[in-house]
């Protein structure tokens, strides 16, 4: 299991979705479905795939949440062939953001939006080995515009084993905006790359829980820890969630978080999704208590 895993937020398509990137990307699979039962959207089905042996989640959880380009997933490509076949694959239905072309940062790139709104950038990798596949990228646009750097320096600073590894910053006339620093920075989080940048022309996008990022913690303390260093918007909080100072969602949960809805009798099971629902940060003595009806 992961450290950090990105969480995709559906309204009822996440299974729909799920099968349809696990057939585009080689060493991808079903890790383990279950449903949360009695949530606001009623019984929310919850699954966890790989991608390109990378982990991911993602819940069919009622309209709530739309995906826009402020995250969106890098693939990195080898040959140009692989390029165009996951183009196809997700243009049908979809919507271009940036037509697949020639650029100064890449000799064959793309910006797509699936048919289930979520959004990838394409790119061919010719030189640089490819340690990571998909990549999160991060777009900070709107009131956060500008601040691309210094939130991965928070990030980092956050996560223990963390780095920023590269920043490129736009020359003068590159942006229509002034606010926008940023137009390429790629740090890592416990070993797991993302890639960030300031909006050109400022934006509207803005962050929303439709992705988020599920933080695996061993224990209380770990919870603690990042709930007290991430958590910026308290009326955010909610069962886990968070929302940081830039507007990214994070959920703060114990390794063993799925465990939680399938393990006991179906009594159990009710009692703890009870008591997590009615949570901000999650307790874990408190959810053992709850499962024993104590």
């Amino acid at each position: 299991m992961k450290n950090i895993v990105p969480h995709l937020w559906f309204d009822q398509e996440a299974k729909e979705a799920v099968t349809f990137y696990m057939s585009l990307f080689e060493d991808s699979r079903m890790l383990r479905d279950i449903v949360i039962e009695d949530t606001p959207s009623g019984d929310a089905p919850l699954h966890y795939f790989t991608l390109a042996g990378q982990e991911f989640a993602a819940i069919s959880g009622g309209p709530y949440f739309k995906f826009n380009p402020s995250v969106s997933f890098m693939v990195q490509c080898k040959e140009k062939e692989e390029v165009d076949r996951l183009w196809n694959a997700f243009a049908e239905g979809g919507e271009v953001l940036m037509e697949l072309n020639s650029y100064p940062f890449s000799p064959y790139y793309g910006w797509i939006q699936d048919r289930f709104g979520l959004s990838w950038q394409l790119s061919l990798v010719e030189a640089e080995p490819i340690s990571q596949k998909i990549m999160p990228c991060l777009l900070f646009a709107k009131d956060v515009c500008g601040k691309a750097e210094e939130a991965a320096n928070f990030y980092t600073s956050v996560f223990p084993e963390s780095s920023v590894d590269f920043v490129s910053f736009y020359q003068e006339g590159e942006a229509s905006t002034a606010k926008a620093r940023v137009n390429y920075l790629q740090f890592s989080l416990q070993k797991m790359l993302f890639s960030a940048m300031d909006h050109a022309m400022e934006g509207e996008e803005t962050f929303t829980e439709a992705i988020s990022f599920i933080v695996n913690c061993k224990d209380q303390d770990e919870i603690d820890y990042f709930w007290d260093r991430l958590s910026f918007v308290k009326e955010a909080e909610q069962c886990g969630w968070i929302k940081d100072k830039y507007g990214l969602s994070w959920q703060i949960v114990p390794e063993d978080f799925d465990d939680i809805f399938v393990t006991g009798s179906q009594e159990e099971v009710r009692r703890v999704t009870e008591a997590l629902l009615a949570m901000k940060k999650l307790d874990i003595a408190a959810l053992e208590k709850a499962r024993l009806g104590e």
